[in-house]
């Protein structure tokens, strides 16, 4: 048994049949302000092969917009970010490519955006949205909202 075991443990740290590891660096509600401007996002730690999050933005004290969002484990055992902003219909958004502090999500035939991006800059977390080449790129430089 004992043997089977370190069979297994080898295994997997070759990275043989290894699935994309959840973003857990992203847990925790985060935030941006600049003037009046505030935009907020919350994700849950990795939990069942999913993280629910949730996003809002506004102007003082004025709502703007929201966002119910999720990052799931496929079938296939890819990760899939989903977007439902406002309560519309979610959008899937597929990973492209991951790292230990970055993972790109990619839906080309979204309008906008096509590409989502987040990675941690030390202890801040960064986020991107933009067109497939890169272009009409909006970031966020997010801190870590206090007791989260």
């Amino acid at each position: 048994m004992r043997r089977i075991a370190l069979i297994g443990l080898t295994w997997l740290a070759t990275g043989a049949g290894a699935v994309p590891a959840m973003p857990g660096w992203m847990a925790g509600c985060w935030s941006e302000q600049q003037g009046p401007n505030w935009t907020e996002e919350c994700w849950t730690g990795p939990r069942a092969g999913t993280m629910l999050g949730s996003g809002r933005n506004g102007h003082g004290e004025d709502l703007r917009s929201w966002e119910a969002m999720q990052i799931e484990r496929s079938g296939d055992g890819k990760l899939i970010f989903y977007a439902s902003p406002k309560g519309t219909p979610r959008v899937a958004f597929p990973e492209l490519s991951s790292g230990p502090r970055e993972i790109v999500f990619a839906n080309p035939q979204h309008d906008y955006p096509q590409r989502i991006r987040y990675w941690r800059e030390g202890m801040d977390l960064a986020a991107e949205i933009s067109l497939m080449d890169g272009t009409k790129a909006y970031r966020w430089h997010y801190k870590r909202q206090l007791g989260s």
